[in-house]
């Protein structure tokens, strides 16, 4: 198997992107809600490193566009009531991050780290293990889930495939 994205993308990018993507996941289980600060910074990154990380034409204009074209998208789907305004957001920020080629890929990883992040959520809501971080407001949603946590797993977990497995 191998990605489109590069492995020196994903080595210029993972440094960056972890330190956000543990914010967004910890921010969206204990407050149910995803920093505006933290999808600024995310796509700061881009905005930033992307310069030097993925080719300027056609490759950094397009995944540019990316963001806008999945801000629109999100802000449709969150006024349909399917997803929260930070996750929208969220997506829309890390959509430059992942080479078009790989989209895919990305999917099941998602699909993956959704469900796994769901299981280990609510096995953890029932267990001892919740006494670890009793005042986090993701135990007491009910039916809503923090999907930050799966949406920053995805994104670090696709930028680490790609220094295993990038072109």
């Amino acid at each position: 198997m191998e990605l489109t994205v590069t492995t020196f993308s994903a080595a210029l990018f993972l440094p960056f992107v972890l330190p956000i993507c543990l914010w967004v996941m910890w921010s969206d289980l204990n407050s149910m809600k995803i920093p505006n600060k933290a999808i600024l910074a995310l796509a700061g990154v881009f905005v930033v490193v992307g310069l030097v990380a993925v080719p300027l034409w056609p490759d950094y204009p397009m995944r540019l566009a990316a963001l806008g074209l999945m801000l629109l998208v999100g802000i449709i789907v969150n006024a349909a009531g399917v997803m929260g305004a930070g996750d929208a957001k969220f997506i829309a920020a890390a959509a430059p991050f992942v080479a078009p080629g790989d989209i895919v890929f990305l999917l099941f990883v998602f699909s993956a780290n959704l469900l796994a992040a769901f299981a280990t959520h609510r096995i953890a809501k029932h267990t001892s293990l919740r006494a670890l971080a009793p005042h986090w407001e993701s135990w007491e949603r009910g039916k809503k889930f923090p999907m930050g946590f799966a949406l920053g797993a995805t994104l670090v977990f696709y930028l680490i495939a790609g220094l295993a497995f990038g072109a």
